[in-house]
């Protein structure tokens, strides 16, 4: 079963409310999407997170793994939650203030296979479109990741792999236009140079603020300092380095996100009601070990590590 021009363009008119109106395809996987909704954008935290979809009838990026889709499935919404970046800059360097915009900043990695064997189904598809096409975007902008308990004066360190710094970039213009007064470190930690796709908006912003220092890491090449992982750096003690003070949970906050593996959320044992760290070591563990406590809303504890589970 095929479906008809006009069926389609129904389904696009009845489902699809945002247009693109920038694409920045920063290399064949890797992009930064922007995307002006139909109605009025909500206010939202830096940190928050919305829906992007498009149905099973647009077309994929070549190169992926293979999709069959049920002809019963082609008119359905294939919908995934995106956390809202940002490129911190407006036009001539001044800081950009959301609130301006009418549209949202994504960044988006392209998803060409899962080792699982589950097809993925919407980067490929995005990773198709163009300026001036249509999709669907979420009305609701929600998530608790957001820099709610920062103190002014706290040190704030961001910790990142991959396109998971993309709530992070969002915290941190929102902390520069602030005047905030704590150091900031933003680590991110990517296979290959190339993936660094804000790396020159950090570097300007470094030279700018003093308080202000961005950390790009490597897994697969030597960046100048060796292949390095998160976990890696805290265990190390070069992260305080890198933040130029002590780590302290009384005056600091860590925010994570991306693989999971680096964040290491604790599990409770179903058998001993004990909460376990998963193997191997997260940054939730190693940060623990100096004094750190994570959120835990199970429990109902706030604390100075917050995490977003990215996939």
């Amino acid at each position: 079963m095929s479906l008809s021009p006009e069926e389609i363009a129904d389904f696009r008119q009845k489902r699809y409310n945002g247009t693109v109106t920038h694409l920045d395809r920063l290399h064949s996987d890797l992009m930064v999407l922007r995307v002006k909704p139909d109605f009025p954008r909500a206010t939202y935290l830096a940190g928050q997170y919305t829906t992007l979809g498009l149905a099973n009838f647009e077309p994929r990026e070549i190169g992926c793994q293979e999709e069959l889709v049920k002809p019963d499935d082609l008119l359905k919404l294939v919908r995934r939650s995106y956390s809202i970046s940002s490129s911190v800059f407006a036009a001539a360097e001044t800081l950009r203030n959301p609130a301006d915009d009418d549209w949202l900043e994504f960044y988006v990695v392209l998803v060409r296979e899962n080792p699982d064997g589950r097809v993925p189904g919407l980067t490929p598809r995005l990773f198709h479109l163009k300026a001036g096409d249509r999709l669907n975007i979420g009305e609701k902008i929600t998530g608790h990741f957001t820099l709610e308990a920062v103190k002014p004066g706290d040190n704030v360190v961001f910790l990142g792999t991959g396109t998971g710094e993309a709530p992070h970039n969002s915290m941190l213009g929102e902390l520069l236009r602030a005047g905030h007064t704590g150091r900031i470190l933003n680590a991110c930690c990517v296979r290959y140079a190339r993936d660094l796709g804000y790396q020159d908006i950090h570097a300007r912003l470094m030279a700018r603020y003093p308080t202000y220092k961005y950390l790009p890491l490597t897994t697969r090449e030597n960046l100048g300092g060796g292949k390095v992982y998160i976990q890696d750096l805290i265990a190390s003690g070069e992260l305080q380095s890198h933040l130029g003070t002590k780590l302290d949970p009384t005056n600091t906050h860590v925010f994570l996100c991306g693989n999971p593996k680096m964040i290491g959320i604790p599990v409770k044992n179903k058998e001993t009601g004990v909460w376990e760290y998963p193997q191997p070591v997260g940054a939730i563990e190693e940060l623990e070990k100096l004094g750190f406590k994570a959120d835990n809303p199970a429990l109902k504890v706030e604390g100075s590590i917050h995490f977003e589970k990215y996939w």
